[in-house]
C-alpha cells in the first residue's frame, strides 16, 4: 500500500513533533538530573534515554494489550446479550392465553 503525498506529509509532520517533544524531554530529563554534559557523553544520554524510554513504552503497551485481550471476552458476552435477538417461544409465552371455555 502506498501513501498519497498528504499521507505522506502528515507522517513527517508527526515524525518531526514527536522528535521535537522527545527533544525537550530528553532535555528536561538531563536538566532534572543536575549532571552537566557536553558533546559525546550528551549524545550517549540523549540514545540511553530514548532506548530506555522505547523499552517502558513496550512494556506498558504490552501489559495494556494483556489486560485488553483479558476484558474482551466479558465485553462480547455483554453485547451478544443486549443485542440478540429474543427468541420467538418467548414472545408468544408473554400474551395471555386464550380460555377455551367461554365465560359467564
Amino acid at each position: 500500500m502506498q501513501m498519497g503525498p498528504e499521507e505522506r506529509k502528515l507522517m513527517r509532520e508527526r515524525e518531526k513533533a514527536y522528535r521535537d517533544r522527545v527533544k525537550i524531554e530528553v532535555d528536561a530529563a538531563l536538566r532534572d538530573s543536575g549532571l552537566h554534559l557536553e558533546g559525546g557523553k550528551r549524545e550517549q544520554f540523549e540514545q540511553r534515554y530514548l532506548q530506555e524510554r522505547r523499552r517502558i513504552e513496550h512494556a506498558l503497551r504490552q501489559e495494556s494489550e494483556a489486560k485488553r485481550q483479558e476484558q474482551l471476552p466479558a465485553l462480547r458476552e455483554r453485547l451478544k446479550k443486549e443485542f440478540q435477538e429474543p427468541s420467538p417461544s418467548v414472545t408468544s409465552t408473554s400474551a395471555p392465553a386464550a380460555s377455551s371455555s367461554p365465560k359467564k
